[in-house]
């Protein structure tokens, strides 16, 4: 029978005696939405993740990471105003030294760049612990983000449950126009299937027009299926990933793999790139996304080229192509921050770092930076252009700034008109070269590009097992242990403290940026901003029910709760103030996974309109948890309002046999202790 690319890597990677119930047949295609246990072939954490990914992985007790290759990466906590974050590295390189893996120190790229360009390899399985881990589908992998105690778990040698997505195919067909790039092809993906959209489904690229796209090209799209709400998102491995690999030096990697003929997919979205105009994401989501030319000429006071959707050599080159011999528009700042230290090598051997800097662009560090709110904030009520791929409100830095999503192309547009441009105007068919043929470059191309990718000088290679064990952990005064989950109970009566709305990201949650970044690996104190930006009061009202010795409380949402970032934090900081269940109309699957893992009870409402009826004050009590934990069967919710009589309610129990073990056992890691796969 025919599979998909994602059906036949799925099917490798299956651990048969870790799924709970569900029966496999070799080369049939897995019925959708049961548990599947996969096994992983790497794994990759970030700074702001990582330390408490690493502190949970010393209590599993294991002496060495169990995967083929494991990469601790520093991208996102380096403005380092005090002794925090340098703190974390110092923890984070001597972890990397003691269990065996291995380590990007800080200046080396952004680590969904670094590992595509040093580490990805075709049909392989990676699970990180960012969000946007998905970047790896760009060579053919099935990458994944998730949690950091999901990703502990998976260093020790255990299996990652996810229910089987779908499939969603996205048939490319033509070829990409002047001023028209891979940004605006997922841009325009999101405006078909929204934020929401992709829940439970990967995102399968084919057609004739997957032949034309670089693998940066590939990435930019795969990095950014995140915001589709999707598990992950791929394209096949084949000549053009066998160029990039070997540009990489990497070419024994390589290994061609794609859809059987006559694949059949659960739904196909259809893309014309000979049609495809320059698209723009507008004020504060993803899918808010118009046809750049309708909203041309708003003036733009700050530009930024970068993170690690866009900040690519052929990204940079196609910025420097467009404003060679000008320079930014007067009223803009504008910055660049290259994906890697090899692509930084590479922009300065070809000529483009000289380009960009002539033009006035601020060359930013080889980090997460502006997209993650760490410097390059814009002025207040700004109108900013960012080649991101999130544009949540405040997550700039600004709390009142209009952040817009765009191309490389039509940001480097933007900068030198100081309006929103449409590339496609400005376009003259020929993109920035060394050469004389006027052809786009390539970094494939250039003799130089293996060089300067094979200089590994930043990335600690693992240490032997005997030099492991000689090797001291260093823990600074701010990296605190991780807080113990509290015991499944069969009642629960707590009250509502938030009832919030649709969409809510984790940065609403448990907000990122400089300020708290540093406390990633301290719960106690990260915890007093959690859920500030929808009730400034939550910390203080649900600490004061913890002090009390209470039972805790409840968060009530709507639609999509918990988008965005993978951070663990969004789960881990409610759990510590008391959160113990979480009744919504739909969950985002990363965040729906960790509340899990920390023992807090993620229940749906059988009828949507139920939501309208709770008020924050009423109190909810959940009856006979451990039954429906057992059996299976819904939920039974009571709501004692503040006024008038109580009603019962139902909630959805669509939890597999495993995760229901998980929380009768009172998180992941009580579950793991206790010898569950």
């Amino acid at each position: 029978m025919a599979l998909t690319l994602t059906e036949k890597i799925l099917q490798k990677h299956i651990v048969k005696e870790a799924c709970s119930d569900t029966t496999f047949i070799e080369g049939t295609p897995i019925e959708r939405g049961k548990d599947i246990a996969i096994r992983i072939d790497q794994t990759l954490t970030q700074d702001a993740t990582g330390t408490m990914a690493y502190l949970q992985f010393e209590t599993i007790g294991i002496p060495r990471v169990k995967t083929d290759l494991s990469v601790s990466y520093i991208d996102h906590n380096t403005l380092q105003t005090d002794y925090r974050n340098m703190d974390d590295h110092q923890y984070l390189e001597s972890i990397a030294k003691k269990y065996g893996l291995y380590f990007s120190r800080p200046g080396n790229g952004i680590c969904h760049q670094v590992h595509l360009e040093k580490f990805g390899i075709p049909g392989k399985t990676l699970l990180g612990s960012d969000s946007h881990t998905p970047t790896g589908g760009g060579i053919g992998m099935i990458a994944i983000g998730a949690g950091g105690l999901d990703v502990a778990v998976a260093m020790g040698g255990g299996a990652f449950h996810l229910a089987m997505p779908k499939v969603i195919g996205v048939k490319l067909t033509g070829k990409l126009r002047c001023g028209v790039s891979a940004k605006d092809i997922i841009l325009a993906v999101l405006e078909k299937e929204t934020v929401k959209g992709g829940v439970g489904a990967v995102y399968e690229y084919f057609g004739d027009g997957v032949q034309y796209l670089t693998v940066p090209q590939r990435a930019t799209i795969t990095n950014m299926g995140a915001e589709l709400g999707a598990t992950c998102s791929i394209f096949p491995s084949d000549k053009a990933t066998k160029d990039f690999l070997t540009a990489m030096n990497r070419s024994e990697s390589w290994t061609e793999i794609k859809a059987d003929a006559g694949a059949e997919y659960d739904k196909i979205v259809e893309i014309n790139l000979d049609t495809l105009v320059s698209k723009i994401a507008c004020p504060h989501s993803p899918d808010a996304v118009k046809n750049i030319a309708d909203v041309a000429g708003k003036k733009v006071s700050q530009v930024v080229i970068g993170s690690c959707t866009n900040s690519s050599l052929d990204d940079l080159a196609a910025v420097a192509n467009i404003v060679k011999g000008k320079h930014i528009a007067e009223g803009v700042e504008a910055g660049i921050a290259p994906g890697s230290r090899s692509t930084l090598l590479m922009a300065e051997k070809a000529g483009i770092l000289g380009e960009l800097i002539r033009a006035g662009f601020r060359i930013l560090e080889s980090a997460c930076g502006p997209c993650i709110g760490q410097g390059f904030a814009p002025n207040s009520k700004a109108v900013t252009l960012r080649t991101f791929n999130r544009n949540f409100k405040g997550r700039s830095g600004t709390a009142d700034a209009e952040v817009y999503l765009v191309s490389p192309e039509a940001a480097a547009a933007a900068a030198i008109t100081g309006t929103i441009t449409d590339p496609q105007t400005i376009c003259d068919n020929r993109m920035y070269t060394l050469k004389s043929d006027n052809s786009r470059i390539s970094m494939l191309a250039n003799d130089y590009v293996p060089a300067l990718a094979s200089d590994n000088a930043m990335i600690l290679r693992p240490t032997t097992i005997e030099e492991g064990s000689k090797v001291e952990i260093i823990r600074g005064p701010n990296i605190k242990p991780c807080p113990s989950c509290p015991p499944c109970e069969d009642t629960l009566r707590i009250p509502v403290l938030i009832k919030a709305g649709d969409n809510v990201s984790t940065d609403d949650i448990m907000p990122a940026g400089a300020k708290m970044l540093p406390l990633r690996s301290n719960i106690p104190e990260i915890a007093k901003y959690t859920l500030e930006r929808i009730d400034p009061h939550f910390y203080e009202n649900a600490f004061a029910i913890k002090k009390a010795g209470k039972q805790g409380c409840a968060v009530i949402g709507r639609e999509n709760y918990g988008q965005g970032s993978s951070r663990e934090h969004a789960a881990l900081a409610p759990m510590y103030l008391g959160v113990r269940a979480l009744i919504v109309r739909s969950f985002a699957r990363i965040h729906k996974a960790n509340l899990v893992n920390y023992g807090i009870l993620p229940i749906q409402f059988a009828k949507p309109e139920d939501y309208d009826k709770i008020n924050c004050g009423d109190e909810i009590e959940i009856k006979n948890i451990f039954d429906s934990l057992t059996t299976g069967k819904n939920f039974t919710i009571i709501i004692h309002p503040k006024t008038g009589a109580s009603y019962t309610i139902e909630g959805i129990n669509n939890l597999d046999l495993r995760t229901r073990n998980v929380l009768k056992a009172g998180g992941l890691a009580a579950y793991t202790r206790s010898g569950g796969q």
